[in-house]
């Protein structure tokens, strides 16, 4: 039961500085790293923020690794986080690998329920996309489309540019 609640002054000077040090440098780098880095998150930008926070934690928290060390490992996630979306946008596989495609779950007012129940969505939530943009009838939409990043896209009949949403989702692949 040694040291539970305090262990010593310097112990608590040293998590003061590392943490406003080791937030300042991850700021920096994920600033540095461009918008992508902090963009709505798909599986792989989940798992880049999750490391992200975990080695700040461990930064932070043990004696044992120092700021530097933190510094090389936090510039390492994002390192490669850049290059894996470098390569996605450049490589098709690459891409096919890191990202799920966006999935059709309402087509022309018919909910399509195979998808709904491979995706794990309920109705409900279709219904509540529908209302967050201002329909209740799911008969005035065109097509209801989960994206990569796991927002639900609702497309009405007519889109705002007059463009028919028909030809938007004709010229997209989705999974149904």
């Amino acid at each position: 039961m040694k040291n539970i609640f305090f262990d010593s002054w310097e112990s608590v000077i040293r998590i003061i500085i590392i943490t406003i040090l080791a937030y300042a440098t991850l700021i920096v780098m994920l600033r540095v790293s461009g918008k992508r880095t902090l963009s709505k998150m798909n599986a792989f930008d989940f798992v880049v923020t999750v490391a992200l926070g975990s080695t700040l934690a461990t930064v932070i928290l043990s004696k044992d690794v120092a700021l530097l060390d933190g510094a090389l490992a936090f510039f390492m996630l994002i390192f490669l986080q850049y290059c894996i979306t470098w390569l996605s946008v450049r490589h098709k596989g690459v891409k096919q690998m890191i990202t799920s495609d966006p999935t059709l779950l309402l087509y022309k007012g018919e909910v399509l329920p195979q998808a709904l129940k491979k995706e794990r969505i309920t109705v409900e939530e279709i219904y509540v996309a529908a209302r967050n943009n201002g329909l209740t009838d799911l008969t005035q939409i065109h097509a209801i489309v989960l994206e990569t990043t796991g927002t639900l896209s609702v497309l009405s009949e007519r889109s705002e540019s007059g463009v028919d949403a028909l030809s938007d989702i004709e010229n997209h692949s989705f999974k149904e």
